[in-house]
């Protein structure tokens, strides 16, 4: 799994970057398809926005969240993104 961090009117620190690693290691390392995460970060004024794209076979999620800290709008970005991945799960092995 390859972890890409774009930032747009942000500069990403290594602490942001090390814990972006961290967050996406730890929720979706369960999942085999996962072939390439993509976070972006942008800053608005005084809002933060993270945005998570995960890529893998047969697999496109986006997730994206908002708020006044750069570390909750990551990792609400990346629970989003986790649990439509369980529903998507659920709903392959529900269907077969």
């Amino acid at each position: 799994m390859q972890v890409h961090i774009t930032g747009r009117h942000v500069e990403i620190t290594e602490g942001i970057r090390e814990h972006i690693y961290a967050k996406a290691d730890r929720s979706l390392s369960g999942l085999s398809r996962i072939q390439d995460v993509q976070v972006v970060l942008e800053l608005q004024k005084r809002m933060h926005t993270a945005e998570v794209v995960i890529k893998g076979k047969n697999l496109h999620v986006e997730a994206e969240s908002t708020s006044q800290n750069m570390y909750t709008s990551i990792d609400e970005a990346i629970e989003k993104a986790e649990r439509q991945l369980r529903k998507l799960r659920e709903k392959v092995q529900d269907h077969h």
